[in-house]
Protein backbone atom coordinates (compact mmCIF):
# COMPACT_ATOMS: atom_id res chain seq x y z
CA UNK A 1 0.00 0.00 0.00
CA UNK A 2 1.73 3.19 -1.13
CA UNK A 3 -1.28 5.51 -1.36
CA UNK A 4 -3.62 6.74 1.36
CA UNK A 5 -6.49 4.34 1.91
CA UNK A 6 -10.01 5.45 2.75
CA UNK A 7 -11.61 3.97 5.80
CA UNK A 8 -13.23 4.83 9.13
CA UNK A 9 -11.78 5.70 12.51
CA UNK A 10 -13.91 4.23 15.30
CA UNK A 11 -13.75 5.08 18.99
CA UNK A 12 -15.57 4.10 22.18
CA UNK A 13 -15.85 6.72 24.92
CA UNK A 14 -17.36 6.61 28.40
CA UNK A 15 -18.50 9.57 30.44
CA UNK A 16 -19.45 9.69 34.11
CA UNK A 17 -22.58 11.83 34.17
CA UNK A 18 -22.23 12.58 37.90
CA UNK A 19 -18.71 13.98 37.68
CA UNK A 20 -17.24 16.98 35.92
CA UNK A 21 -14.55 14.83 34.35
CA UNK A 22 -13.84 14.58 30.66
CA UNK A 23 -14.99 11.53 28.70
CA UNK A 24 -12.47 8.67 28.65
CA UNK A 25 -11.38 6.92 25.46
CA UNK A 26 -11.81 3.17 26.04
CA UNK A 27 -11.08 1.70 22.62
CA UNK A 28 -10.32 2.61 19.03
CA UNK A 29 -10.38 0.69 15.79
CA UNK A 30 -9.42 1.36 12.18
CA UNK A 31 -12.00 -0.04 9.78
CA UNK A 32 -11.52 -0.22 6.03
CA UNK A 33 -15.19 -0.45 5.07
CA UNK A 34 -18.56 0.79 6.32
CA UNK A 35 -19.70 -2.77 7.17
CA UNK A 36 -16.54 -3.37 9.18
CA UNK A 37 -17.03 -0.09 11.09
CA UNK A 38 -20.66 -0.66 12.06
CA UNK A 39 -19.92 -4.33 12.83
CA UNK A 40 -17.38 -3.16 15.45
CA UNK A 41 -20.15 -1.25 17.25
CA UNK A 42 -22.66 -4.09 16.77
CA UNK A 43 -20.33 -6.67 18.33
CA UNK A 44 -19.72 -4.40 21.31
CA UNK A 45 -23.43 -3.79 21.82
CA UNK A 46 -24.33 -7.47 21.55
CA UNK A 47 -21.55 -8.31 23.99
CA UNK A 48 -22.56 -5.86 26.71
CA UNK A 49 -26.35 -5.91 26.26
CA UNK A 50 -26.97 -8.77 28.75
CA UNK A 51 -25.29 -6.72 31.50
CA UNK A 52 -27.21 -3.50 30.77
CA UNK A 53 -30.29 -2.29 32.61
CA UNK A 54 -33.57 -2.72 30.67
CA UNK A 55 -33.61 0.83 29.25
CA UNK A 56 -30.00 0.75 28.06
CA UNK A 57 -30.47 -2.75 26.65
CA UNK A 58 -33.49 -1.55 24.71
CA UNK A 59 -31.45 1.38 23.32
CA UNK A 60 -28.78 -1.08 22.21
CA UNK A 61 -31.21 -3.43 20.48
CA UNK A 62 -33.08 -0.54 18.81
CA UNK A 63 -29.81 0.53 17.20
CA UNK A 64 -28.98 -3.06 16.25
CA UNK A 65 -32.36 -3.51 14.51
CA UNK A 66 -33.09 -0.06 13.06
CA UNK A 67 -30.30 2.42 13.76
CA UNK A 68 -27.62 0.28 12.21
CA UNK A 69 -29.17 0.70 8.76
CA UNK A 70 -29.22 4.48 9.17
CA UNK A 71 -25.62 4.41 10.38
CA UNK A 72 -24.46 2.30 7.44
CA UNK A 73 -26.15 4.63 4.94
CA UNK A 74 -24.54 7.67 6.56
CA UNK A 75 -21.12 6.02 6.48
CA UNK A 76 -21.52 5.22 2.79
CA UNK A 77 -22.17 8.96 2.27
CA UNK A 78 -18.91 9.61 4.20
CA UNK A 79 -20.77 11.20 7.13
CA UNK A 80 -19.60 10.73 10.73
CA UNK A 81 -21.90 8.82 13.08
CA UNK A 82 -22.33 8.24 16.78
CA UNK A 83 -24.20 5.65 18.82
CA UNK A 84 -24.82 6.40 22.50
CA UNK A 85 -26.56 4.73 25.40
CA UNK A 86 -26.78 5.48 29.08
CA UNK A 87 -26.29 2.83 31.75
CA UNK A 88 -26.89 4.12 35.29
CA UNK A 89 -24.64 7.21 35.52
CA UNK A 90 -22.43 6.32 32.56
CA UNK A 91 -22.87 7.35 28.97
CA UNK A 92 -21.16 5.09 26.43
CA UNK A 93 -20.61 6.55 22.97
CA UNK A 94 -19.21 4.88 19.88
CA UNK A 95 -18.11 7.28 17.15
CA UNK A 96 -17.30 6.45 13.54
CA UNK A 97 -15.88 8.99 11.14
CA UNK A 98 -14.37 8.80 7.68
CA UNK A 99 -10.59 8.79 7.63
CA UNK A 100 -7.64 8.56 5.29
CA UNK A 101 -5.05 6.06 6.47
CA UNK A 102 -1.53 6.95 5.42
CA UNK A 103 0.89 4.17 4.58
CA UNK A 104 3.73 3.64 7.01
CA UNK A 105 7.29 2.63 6.19
CA UNK A 106 7.83 -1.10 6.19
CA UNK A 107 9.81 -2.29 9.18
CA UNK A 108 11.97 -4.72 7.23
CA UNK A 109 15.69 -3.91 7.13
CA UNK A 110 15.87 -3.56 3.35
CA UNK A 111 12.98 -1.09 3.23
CA UNK A 112 14.03 1.16 6.12
CA UNK A 113 15.49 4.47 4.93
CA UNK A 114 19.23 4.88 5.59
CA UNK A 115 18.62 7.74 8.04
CA UNK A 116 16.78 5.34 10.38
CA UNK A 117 20.10 3.80 11.36
CA UNK A 118 21.35 7.17 12.71
CA UNK A 119 19.02 7.02 15.73
CA UNK A 120 20.11 5.30 18.93
CA UNK A 121 17.67 3.92 21.51
CA UNK A 122 17.35 5.80 24.78
CA UNK A 123 19.02 4.11 27.69
CA UNK A 124 17.17 5.78 30.55
CA UNK A 125 14.13 7.85 31.46
CA UNK A 126 13.21 10.65 29.10
CA UNK A 127 14.94 13.90 30.00
CA UNK A 128 14.00 15.85 26.94
CA UNK A 129 17.31 15.05 25.22
CA UNK A 130 18.23 12.25 22.89
CA UNK A 131 21.24 9.99 23.12
CA UNK A 132 22.52 10.16 19.57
Amino acid sequence: MDKPQRGYWCECWTEDLTAEARPVLRASFDAYSAPQADRWVAVALRTISPALDPDASQEAWEWLYDGRITTRKALLRAEPCAVSLTQANTRITWTIRPALFLPLAHRQALDIPACAHQFKPRTGPSTGTTSQ
